[in-house]
């Protein structure tokens, strides 16, 4: 993999070592055998789809949203419905947390200090507390992974926040990590850094969960507007991982006001022929920059 440097600092802390895989550049990789089909089996003439923006849905913004508090919050008992594949907490969670719109309803935690991510699936505050359908703590200055086998707060088993497209990024004209993205059928299978799957269906050529893609080094971005720009150059140098089941090709980013919906939207011109399978060998220590 080419040399890569962390994604850019939340409130002090990384987004994982600049080692993670997250953060690593695949332009330089070789395909993977078969990449034709896996697209096919995907979509060649859908779009993609950023699934985030400034506009609102279902009572908040387009987007999963996370928040930064503080380490000395106090942290909260949690219900878990895959309680044996989740971390029990407790969780820091604030008194009015912003969690995500629609059915998923992620909630995503950084806890200044400690460097700590939690993350939620199906996150609801009830008479009784607090419930989840799944929880996962991680330490954002290490690459450690989750038991195999296990989920997270997404059905890969991979923290959810490295993944988003965040506008604060483009202050530094660029998205220095590989972004979240799912499609409607995975196979029974996951692959590194991925730790769970979330099917039954065996076609080899259907991604597993954990898959890698970037947008082709052939594909024209020139004239695409800055926002949009941004977001495919990421694309064609560190790609977008199979985080979860879902629509195609819909890309994954945290609300902004500040995002402009029709530039990001002119990302709508790429289409699933534009992109490719990375190898899957094994990972390589990131060169020096």
């Amino acid at each position: 993999m080419l040399a890569s440097l962390a994604a850019a600092a939340i409130a002090g802390c990384p987004v994982f070592p600049a080692s993670s895989p997250w953060n690593q550049r695949v332009d330089g990789e070789p395909v993977r055998p078969g990449s034709d089909a896996m697209v096919r089996a995907i979509g060649l003439d859908a779009t993609v789809h950023p699934d985030f923006g400034s506009g609102r849905y279902q009572g908040g913004r387009i987007g999963i949203p996370y928040q930064v508090v503080s380490k000395h919050l106090t942290r909260r008992h949690v219900r878990f419905q895959y309680a044996s594949e989740s971390d029990k907490g407790p969780y820091p969670i604030p008194a009015h947390p912003r969690i995500e719109a629609g059915s998923d309803r992620h909630l995503l935690i950084v806890q200044r200090g400690s460097c700590k991510l939690f993350e939620l699936f199906a996150a609801r505050k009830t008479h009784s507390g607090w419930t989840a359908g799944s929880g996962a703590i991680f330490n954002l200055r290490s690459n450690h992974l989750r038991p195999k086998g296990w989920t997270s707060a997404d059905a890969a088993g991979l923290p959810i926040l490295p993944g988003l497209a965040r506008y604060g990024e483009l202050a530094k004209g660029e998205i220095r990590h590989a972004l979240r993205f799912t499609v409607a059928q995975t196979r029974s299978a996951f692959i590194f850094p991925a730790r769970h799957s979330a099917s039954d269906l065996t076609d080899p050529n259907l991604p597993a969960m954990g898959q890698r893609l970037r947008l082709k080094a052939s594909v024209d971005i020139s004239d695409l507007p800055r926002q949009a720009r941004i977001v495919a150059t990421a694309l064609k140098r560190y790609g977008m991982i199979v985080a979860d089941n879902g629509s195609d090709w819909f890309i994954s980013g945290a609300p902004d006001p500040r995002w402009n919906n029709d530039d990001l939207h002119q990302l709508g011109r790429l289409k699933g022929s534009d992109f490719e399978v990375v190898s899957e060998s094994p990972p390589r220590a990131p060169a020096s920059p």
